[in-house]
């Protein structure tokens, strides 16, 4: 069985005020009776509850900075949660932050299977995959160069074909990727739309909003960290619609 159930899901962070104070800095306002570097308390999410199974696509929308991608590192087990339990039953295949964790002094080639590994796959069906990836790539004797030396361009070719090369039961996508010239584009997307018609449970943050009405089974509105409303798409999306619409006018 494939699911992901969230029970009374919070997540708080403790964040520094002001940024990494001078020894000057310090000290003066210690003779001053202030705090040095004194911590905020960010309430990321807020007693979440919602059940995903087998089968569905969920969308999630909201502001920015409304806790979206911090829900999807929640679910991917990026992040623990403060308060509340986390389930999810089923192989993860996260897209978001594609480009972090390359050993920039390793090849290409290298960082395949490093990556692999971090992804969870056996060094079996890496070798087996391996080929199929630097194809996607297009890199040609690129591979063999230390990725320090990429563009970005490049870094995102090899990590969008590394990313997906997965088969995932439960696949999380943060609308995050951008994936070289038009040509490039083409074959990403088609590898995307692949992955969804593979994968049995999705979940997808977007700010397309016909797209999510077009791909969602339901659809999740956060609202500063907090679940406002979750539904049909027709009429979750209407009713962020409307709210939005009616906060840039005021």
């Amino acid at each position: 069985m494939v699911e992901i159930d969230l029970d009374r899901v919070s997540l708080d962070f403790k964040v520094r005020r002001f940024r990494n104070l001078t020894l000057k800095e310090f000290l003066v306002r210690g003779l001053f009776k202030q705090a040095a570097n004194p911590f905020i308390h960010v309430h990321a999410l807020q007693d979440i509850s919602l059940h995903v199974g087998e089968g569905d696509r969920l969308g999630i929308v909201g502001h920015n900075g409304a806790g979206k991608s911090t829900l999807l590192k929640l679910l991917a087990g990026i992040y623990p949660p403060t308060r509340g339990t986390r389930t999810v039953r089923g192989r993860i295949s996260s897209l978001f932050d594609i480009t972090l964790g390359f050993e920039p002094d390793a090849s290409g080639w290298e960082n395949m299977y490093y990556r692999g590994h971090l992804q969870g796959e056996t060094p079996r069906s890496i070798r087996s995959k391996i080929n199929q990836i630097a194809e996607f790539t297009e890199l040609g004797d690129f591979l063999d160069m230390p990725v320090r030396y990429y563009s970005a361009g490049m870094m995102i070719r090899l990590a969008f074909a590394i990313a997906t090369a997965s088969e995932p039961e439960v696949l999380i996508v943060d609308e995050v990727l951008s994936v070289g010239d038009l040509g490039f584009q083409k074959k990403a997307g088609a590898r995307i739309r692949e992955m969804m018609a593979q994968a049995r449970l999705m979940v997808i943050v977007s700010h397309d909003l016909l797209s999510l009405q077009n791909l969602c089974t339901r659809v999740a509105w956060l609202d500063h960290g907090r679940l406002r409303q979750l539904g049909p798409p027709v009429e979750t999306l209407a009713a962020y619609h409307q709210h939005a619409t009616r906060l840039a006018a005021a």
